[in-house]
């Protein structure tokens, strides 16, 4: 459904591409969160045991930085993936200020568990487009997501 706003060709035109970039992100953001659904997880808590998975402990701030989720929001995260023993939160050694995220054993286990399935999703999903397509599709979003951080 295009936009119903009557403005210039270039309002319309960007306006159409969003509501089409929003449908498509929707649509296999749907299908990529039936994978964290079936384990009680959200896509934020799922986002904080695959970024531990794969980079090891980090600081609570620069897992919200790396995640783009809020002081608050990824302290509510981890806090509830502590109350499922899959993370534990502990001083960093050497600046006591700061607080270090980590796997548990359990965190660990599940995350090595539905990781393959949710790389499977994703080839799946983007299956439909071609590897041009998916090379364009990844060139534009890194333009677009990049708009705002070269000024």
């Amino acid at each position: 459904m295009p936009t119903a706003h009557d403005g210039t060709e270039d309002e319309e035109r960007a306006l159409n591409t969003f509501i089409r970039f929003t449908r498509a992100f929707d649509t296999v953001d749907q299908e990529i969160n039936r994978i964290f659904q079936a384990h009680d997880l959200t896509s934020g808590q799922f986002g904080v045991l695959e970024t531990l998975y794969h980079l090891g402990p980090l600081h609570q701030g620069a897992l919200g930085d790396k995640l783009l989720q809020s002081k608050g929001n990824i302290s509510t995260i981890i806090t509830n993936l502590e109350d499922r023993d899959l993370v534990e939160r502990r001083r960093d050694p050497d600046d006591r200020r700061y607080v270090q995220v980590h796997l548990t054993d359990a965190g660990r286990t599940l995350i090595a568990d539905i990781f393959p399935d949710h790389v499977q999703q994703i080839v799946d999903t983007f299956g439909v487009l071609t590897d041009e397509e998916i090379g364009e599709l990844g060139r534009l979003c890194k333009k677009l997501g990049m708009q705002n951080t070269e000024d």
